[in-house]
């Protein structure tokens, strides 16, 4: 995977994050009657018809495709909740408001794979739009404030393709810092490695009078 290539700034691509959240469980209803799935990574149903359920969205999607279920969008994406979350992202310009961690990749299957079963889906998803751009310009303000005395960042409530997304730049920025930032930091060794070539000039001998 692309995030194992490099193991200094591991990063992933966006459809390999968005394979990751397909694990992420979201609320079905059925419209036929079909036995428990067992899955290796656990099992599922037995469906029965217009009784709700959850699954991972990898198998909504599936069962979406065939005219097997509805699927019911998650709470936070309601226009409410989500107008919400946008007046406090605006707010506080130094916080992040809690979102689920992946609820930009599960956003997006959403609307392209069961945008007939979300409400107001275009509100919904300029909202989202609107809450991304705004997060995204806290973060670039927060990168801004790095400096050479920058020892650690913490971002809290980031999502997982942010943090995708600004972990390179922020690694870049803070190896540069210090390379070039601090110079100091570098000449160190240097010093006291001449240091001690001066004092360590091998085993003593004993001055003898002529």
């Amino acid at each position: 995977m692309a995030g194992q290539s490099d193991p200094h700034i591991s990063i992933f691509t966006p459809a390999e994050v968005e394979f990751l959240a397909e694990d992420e469980l979201v609320e079905i209803v059925p419209n036929i009657r079909m036995d428990a799935l067992n899955m290796i990574c656990g099992d599922f149903g037995p469906f029965f018809p217009q009784i709700s359920t959850k699954v991972p969205i990898w198998l909504a999607v599936a069962l979406k495709k065939r005219g097997k279920c509805s699927v019911r969008p998650p709470e936070w994406m309601s226009v409410e909740r989500l107008t919400h979350v946008l007046e406090a992202e605006r707010e506080s310009p130094r916080e992040f408001q809690p979102l689920p961690f992946h609820y930009i990749e599960l956003s997006k299957l959403l609307f392209e794979k069961a945008h007939d079963d979300i409400p107001d889906i275009y509100m919904v998803r300029s909202l989202i739009e609107d809450i991304r751009d705004v997060r995204f310009h806290k973060v670039e303000m927060g990168l801004e404030k790095i400096s050479g005395r920058t020892h650690a960042v913490k971002l809290k409530n980031l999502s997982a393709m942010e943090v995708n997304i600004v972990r390179p730049f922020m690694v870049r920025a803070l190896q540069a810092f210090y390379k070039h930032g601090s110079p100091e930091m570098i000449q160190q060794p240097e010093s006291t490695v001449s240091r001690t070539q001066v004092l360590d000039r091998g085993p003593r001998r004993d001055l003898r009078p002529r």
